[in-house]
């Protein structure tokens, strides 16, 4: 017994990079974020649009500590994997009944009370993932003691809400998402966290970007499959790859390597603070950005396939989601470049603001037409950074030497 318990997780090294464990823990932890596009799509509102932005943070803040989890341990090696295995198997859980998230019923562990308890194992995991790492680590210690109290005390509101239901399960299961992120920001303010190999976090990260991005991609597709793929489902599938293609460009071309270097060179504990910044808070809502419009997309290709509720136009619901989402990309993009490598100029706050100017007007347009000008920013936008990307390249003119 007492070898057991005398058992500790392998360190991670200073050079590890992401394992295919871990991609197969992010995929699964993707289809739960792509089943929030299938709650939003169900019966798109205001109050559903909102509901799906909260889903999507409580999923973001949950699987990020699985990074840090990562970055100090190795997850696909003994203990710890079998213990994650628990935690994709919440993930999947809570996956299976996301598009029910708000619909209660007579029994015991209905849509919204499942969610709420998935959510808490999956939380739990990582805490004793955590501990179990900090035996030996007194400063990770020290900083799970700030962290897991407000943790803890998110779990509260998050199932109250879940048996009350309705608005109250909305306004509740926001004060869990405030505690969680609060919490870690304070946590992370007195106890920075850990960070090991910047390469395994930035790679983490840009791992789900894509995959999200790829959503993007299923859905401009899922319209010629219920059709023939011919006319404008043709064309705005082939809009929507193209505009998947710029949101992609716009990060991994030049950006996702030039702030993992910035990050690099941050030195001691102030490089986990930085990096917890600019991934927490700037490439999390590049996600989320990357969802949405996916989900705009989605509502193209269903009104030219299906029989519309806005027939002749676009509608505000899938214009917020299209244009919001781009906008929500663009302005997470600056975020993210601000806080690594610190160079953000005002003509890119202006293009990245552009899809926001747009959007009443594209709510009134023809959703193939919407999807187009949409398209067509996101072209002018990556072209622009280009041309930015090769002026800051440009190598500083010779200076003359002695004569």
């Amino acid at each position: 017994m007492r070898r057991i318990l005398d058992i500790r997780p392998v360190p991670a090294g200073l050079t590890h990079r992401t394992t295919m464990f871990e991609i197969f823990f992010d995929l699964v932890f993707v289809f739960a974020l792509t089943r929030v596009i299938t709650f939003m799509a169900g019966s798109p509102s205001a109050l559903t649009l909102a509901q799906g932005l909260l889903l999507l943070l409580l999923l973001l803040y949950s699987w990020s500590p699985y990074i840090w989890v990562g970055n100090l341990v190795r997850p696909d090696v003994g203990p710890v994997r079998a213990v994650t295995l628990v935690a994709m198997a919440a993930i999947f859980v809570a996956a299976l009944v996301l598009p029910d998230a708000w619909q209660q019923s007579p029994e015991l562990f209905d849509a919204p009370l499942t969610l709420a308890l998935a959510y808490v194992v999956g939380r739990a995991v990582q805490l004793v993932i955590l501990f179990w790492a900090s035996a030996t680590n007194p400063p990770l210690r020290s900083t799970l003691r700030f962290f897991t109290v407000p943790v803890v005390l998110g779990w509260v509101p998050l199932i109250i809400g879940a048996l009350l239901g309705g608005a109250a399960q909305t306004a509740l299961w926001t004060v869990a998402f405030l505690l969680n992120i609060g919490g870690a920001r304070i946590a992370s303010t007195f106890r920075p966290w850990q960070l090991r190999s910047v390469d395994h976090f930035s790679e983490r990260f840009g791992l789900v970007l894509i995959i999200a991005l790829g959503e993007s991609l299923i859905s401009a597709g899922a319209g010629p499959r219920a059709m023939a793929p011919v006319g404008s489902a043709l064309l705005a599938a082939l809009l929507g790859l193209t505009s998947t293609v710029c949101l992609w460009w716009l990060y991994f071309d030049r950006l996702a390597s030039a702030a993992r270097d910035a990050v690099s060179t941050v030195p001691g504990e102030r490089r986990a603070r930085v990096a917890g910044d600019a991934y927490g808070l700037g490439h999390s809502t590049l996600i989320i950005g990357a969802i949405y419009v996916a989900l705009g997309i989605e509502e193209v290709i269903a009104q030219l396939t299906e029989e519309s509720a806005h027939p002749g136009r676009l509608g505000w619901e899938a214009a917020v989601a299209l244009y919001g989402g781009a906008a929500l990309y663009l302005l997470s993009r600056l975020v993210f470049r601000r806080l690594t490598v610190g160079a953000v100029y005002p003509p890119q706050v202006v293009a990245a603001l552009l899809p926001l100017a747009v959007l009443p007007i594209g709510r009134s347009l023809p959703p193939l037409t919407a999807l187009a000008v949409l398209t067509a920013l996101l072209i002018g936008v990556t072209w622009f950074e280009r041309r930015l990307d090769r002026r800051d390249e440009r190598p500083e003119p010779a200076q003359p030497g002695p004569s």
